[in-house]
C-alpha cells in the first residue's frame, strides 16, 4: 500500500497526512474547503521546521515530505487510486456514516477504509459499506507526528488480513500499534474522558480552581499536562461528543457529561481552537504573557 487518502484537514487529519508523507507514502489530503487545506499545509510545514530545528530532519527530507502530499477538495478525484483511506472528520456519527457510504462507492474494491474515530463503533460505521471486512479503526493520538500510540480497533466483521496489514503499516509509520476491541471509547478515551469529566465536576463543585486542579494532577500524579488544560487542547466539543457516545453506549451515569462542560460548548468556549476554554488562549492574553516575560 503506497497511496493514502486522508479525509479532513483539521488537527488530526493534517497530522496523519504529515506522518504518512514523512514515512514515504503518497498522500492525498481531502477537505471540502481549500482554506482548510492551505492551513493544513502551513501547519505541516511549521511542524517539519520544528523537527529540523531539533536536528531530526534535513531540508531535503522536508521537501520530499511536502512533495508527497497532494490536496483535493473533491473526493471523487482522490479516491479512485487509493490503497487506504483514513477518515479524520469531526466526531459525528451521521457525518462519518455519510462519508463511509461515499468512499465505499468511490474506492477500489481492494482499498481498506479506516476511521480515526476516538469513540464511535467501528461495527456501526462498517455497516454503512458493502465491505465491512475491510473497515477498521486507526485511532491516532494528538499530536500525531510525535505521539507513538495508535489504537487499532477491529469491528465485528473486520478480517484478519485487514487487521494484520494495518497493524504492520502502523509500525512502518514508527508507531506502536495496540489491538483494541470495539467498545465505546475503546481504551484511551474510556479511561481518559471520565478523568477529565471528574476534573470538571471537581471545578463545578467548587473544590478547587482550574490551575489548582491541574497543578495537583501534574505535580501529584506526574501527568505532563493537567486534565483541564488537556481538555482545552483536545477540544471541549470533542470531549463532550465522546462522553455522549460512551453514555449512550453504556447507559451508565458515570459517563454523563458535567453540566459545566455542556454549557461551555453551547457558549462556544471549546478550548484552544476557539481561543478560550478553561484557559484563555486569545491573542491579547498571549501578548500579556510575552510582556510579563520581558518585564521580569
Amino acid at each position: 500500500m503506497k497511496n493514502i487518502v486522508v479525509i479532513g484537514a483539521g488537527t488530526m487529519g493534517n497530522g496523519i497526512a504529515h506522518t504518512f508523507a514523512q514515512s514515504g507514502f503518497q498522500v492525498s489530503l481531502v477537505d471540502v474547503k481549500q482554506d482548510n487545506l492551505d492551513k493544513a499545509l502551513k501547519t505541516i510545514t511549521t511542524n517539519l521546521d520544528r523537527i529540523i530545528a531539533k536536528g531530526n530532519l534535513t531540508e531535503e527530507e522536508k521537501a520530499k515530505t511536502l512533495g508527497n502530499i497532494t490536496t483535493f477538495t473533491d473526493l471523487k478525484e482522490a479516491a479512485p487510486n487509493a490503497d487506504l483511506i483514513v477518515e479524520a472528520a469531526t466526531e459525528n456519527l451521521d457525518l462519518k456514516l455519510k462519508i463511509f457510504k461515499q468512499i465505499d462507492e468511490l474506492a477500489p474494491q481492494n482499498c481498506i477504509l479506516a476511521t480515526n474515530t476516538s469513540s464511535i463503533s467501528i461495527t456501526q460505521i462498517a455497516a454503512a459499506t458493502k465491505r465491512p471486512e475491510k473497515v477498521i479503526g486507526m485511532h491516532f493520538m494528538n499530536p500525531v507526528p510525535i505521539m507513538k500510540l495508535v489504537e487499532i480497533i477491529k469491528g465485528y466483521s473486520t478480517s484478519k488480513d485487514t487487521f494484520d496489514m494495518i497493524f504492520e503499516m502502523s509500525k512502518q509509520l514508527g508507531k506502536v500499534p495496540t489491538e483494541v476491541n470495539d467498545y465505546p471509547g475503546f481504551v484511551a478515551n474510556r479511561i481518559l474522558m471520565p478523568m477529565i469529566n471528574e476534573a470538571i465536576e471537581t471545578l463545578y463543585n467548587g473544590v478547587a480552581g482550574v490551575e489548582e486542579i491541574d497543578t495537583v494532577m501534574k505535580l501529584g500524579m506526574a501527568h505532563p499536562m493537567g486534565p483541564l488544560q488537556l481538555a482545552d487542547f483536545i477540544g471541549l466539543d470533542v470531549c463532550l461528543a465522546i462522553l455522549n457516545v460512551m453514555y449512550d453506549g453504556f447507559k451508565n451515569p458515570k459517563y454523563a457529561p458535567n453540566p459545566l462542560l455542556v454549557n461551555m460548548v453551547m457558549a462556544g468556549k471549546k478550548g484552544v481552537k476557539s481561543g478560550e476554554g478553561f484557559y484563555d488562549y486569545s491573542e491579547s492574553k498571549k501578548a500579556e504573557k510575552v510582556s510579563k516575560m520581558f518585564l521580569k
